[in-house]
C-alpha cells in the first residue's frame, strides 16, 4: 500500500504556507556548485560534526520506523515528546496492535494528522508481526510496502539503522539543495537524484543528517542565519549577502 501524502490531506491554505520557501527556491534555484565546491562543503560540515543523527527519539529498530512514520508535517519535538509515552506503553510491534489504534491516538493527538498516523501505525505494526515477527528488514520494497512508509521515510531508516548511502528529501534538504546550488531540482525526487549524483561518495553515508541539521537551524526558511553558516562563502545563493546585511543590523559590533 502506497504511502498516504500528509501534505495532501492539508487545507489548500496551509499547503501554500508550508510549499513557500521550498517552491520558491526550485523555481528560481541557485546556479549548481562546482565539484570542488561540493566537496569543501561537506568537509567543513563532516569536521564541525563528524557522526551526525537523527533527532528523533529511539531505542530500537521499531521505534525509530514509528517515529519516521509520525514525523510527517510534524517537528520532531513534538514527535519526541508523544513517543516518549507511546513507547512507554507500546514499545514494540507486539504491544502497539495491542493498545490499538485508539489507544494510539491519544498518545499522538497533539501531532498533525494523527488520526491518520495513528491508523498507519496500527496496521503498520500488525503487519510487521505476520511478515517478519515485528523486525525491521533491510528491505526497501518490503519498508514501501508498508502503511504511511514511502520512499522518504524507507531511504531515513535505511540509511540510520543500516547505513546505506542514501540521502531522504525532507523540506530542509530541498531548500538547501535549491538555495545553495548545491543539487538543483524541481520536484524531491529530482532533488535526491541530483544529490546522490553530486555528493562525494566517502559523504553520502552522513549527507541527509548534515543536510537537516543545516536546514533546521542556519539555513532556515524564512530568515537564513547567513552571518553564522560554515558554508556561506561557497553558497550561491545571490541573496546572501542582504541576509548577511541584515544580521549586521541587527547585531552590530561593538
Amino acid at each position: 500500500m502506497p504511502e498516504r501524502s500528509d501534505e495532501a490531506a492539508l487545507p489548500l491554505r496551509r499547503q501554500r504556507k508550508r510549499r513557500g520557501a521550498g517552491e520558491a527556491a526550485a523555481a528560481d534555484p541557485a546556479p549548481p556548485m562546482t565539484p570542488q565546491e561540493i566537496e569543501a562543503f561537506f568537509e567543513r560540515l563532516s569536521a564541525l560534526d563528524p557522526h551526525p543523527t537523527t533527532e528523533l527519539e529511539y531505542a530500537t529498530p521499531f521505534q525509530l520506523l514509528a517515529a519516521v512514520v509520525l514525523s510527517a508535517q510534524a517537528t520532531d519535538k513534538s514527535v519526541n515528546e508523544a513517543t516518549r509515552t507511546l513507547f512507554a506503553v507500546a514499545p514494540d510491534a507486539r504491544a502497539m496492535v495491542a493498545l490499538g489504534e485508539e489507544g494510539i491516538a491519544r498518545h499522538i493527538r497533539r501531532i498533525g494528522l494523527y488520526r491518520s498516523k495513528a491508523k498507519h501505525l496500527h496496521e503498520l505494526s500488525r503487519r510487521l508481526l505476520e511478515t517478519t515477527g515485528g523486525e525491521i528488514p533491510d528491505d526497501r520494497a518490503f519498508l514501501e510496502s508498508l502503511p504511511g512508509v514511502g520512499r522518504k521515510t524507507a531511504n531515513v531508516v535505511l540509511n540510520t539503522l543500516f547505513g546505506h548511502p542514501v540521502i531522504a528529501v525532507d523540506t530542509h534538504i530541498f531548500r538547501v539543495a535549491n538555495r545553495t546550488g548545491l543539487a538543483p531540482g524541481k520536484t524531491v525526487r529530482a532533488v535526491e537524484e541530483a544529490l546522490t549524483a553530486r555528493v562525494p561518495p566517502r559523504f553520502r553515508r552522513h549527507a541527509h543528517h548534515w543536510l537537516i541539521l543545516l536546514g533546521r537551524y542556519t539555513c532556515t526558511a524564512r530568515a537564513p542565519r547567513c552571518d553564522v553558516c560554515p558554508v556561506q562563502d561557497l553558497c550561491h545563493w545571490p541573496h546572501k549577502a542582504h541576509h548577511r546585511q541584515e544580521d549586521a543590523d541587527v547585531h552590530p559590533q561593538p
